[in-house]
């Protein structure tokens, strides 16, 4: 009896990763050919004691791995990728803090799959395609996930990824678009993003993916500009 519910355990497990791993596909395969692409977004933020925030604007991406979120409500923000560095700007404070990519733990950085940088095979030590349940405990689920969207589970590598309450959701609509981001961290932080409005291919100025410290802005340079963002 015990080896025959073993079997059954093994097998879901190998349908769900079967499952997951053609879920990322398609959601891959979704943005491989688009050059540029735009999105409105909502984020959310909660500190595991309470605490939350809420900001929404305008993102674009474009390859090869560039990034600009720009932060419209309730205060003006800019966080850039250019490739090559990380900036993150806030015209009230009058200081631009700036980092290597490689050294930035925001999880922005890791959504240049979207602009063909990475992949979720690379950021994932395991994907898996779970269901409403996975969203049981999480201050941010005041919404169902719309049984027709999928939701990948990511463990990541790295460091902070042998925490297994690290872990980051991927939810696609229909048509493989990410329609959202949910990062969870220890002690039960939560980051979560929301995207709309999805177009591809839109003609983006060039000038876009570039940071150019208006006049009598102080540039920081950080290791890590994750404690910046909140």
């Amino acid at each position: 009896m015990l080896a025959a519910i073993l079997a059954i355990l093994l097998a879901g497990s190998s349908i769900s990763e079967r499952d997951g791993n053609a879920v990322r596909d398609a959601l891959e395969a979704r943005y491989q050919h688009a050059r540029t692409l735009r999105a409105s977004f909502f984020e959310r933020y909660t500190d595991g004691n309470g605490g939350a925030s809420s900001e929404s604007g305008t993102v674009y991406f474009s390859r090869p791995g560039r990034m600009r979120w720009e932060y419209e409500s309730p205060e003006q923000k800019l966080f850039i990728v250019d490739g090559t560095n990380v900036w993150f700007y806030v015209p009230a404070d009058h200081t631009a803090s700036r980092a290597k990519m490689k050294e930035s733990s925001d999880w922005r950085t890791p959504l240049a799959l979207l602009t063909g940088k990475a992949d979720l095979s690379k950021l994932c030590r395991s994907i898996q395609l779970v269901g409403a349940d996975a969203e049981k405990g999480s201050q941010l689920a005041e919404q169902a996930v719309p049984p027709a969207n999928s939701v990948l589970l990511c463990l990541p590598r790295g460091a902070s990824g042998t925490d297994p309450s690290f872990q980051v959701l991927f939810e696609t609509d229909p048509d493989s678009q990410l329609v959202r981001v949910l990062i969870r961290e220890p002690s039960h932080v939560e980051t979560e993003f929301r995207f709309g409005n999805w177009e591809e291919n839109v003609a983006i100025p060039e000038v876009k993916f570039h940071f150019q410290p208006p006049p009598g802005v102080a540039i920081v340079d950080e290791e890590s500009l994750a404690n910046q963002i909140r």
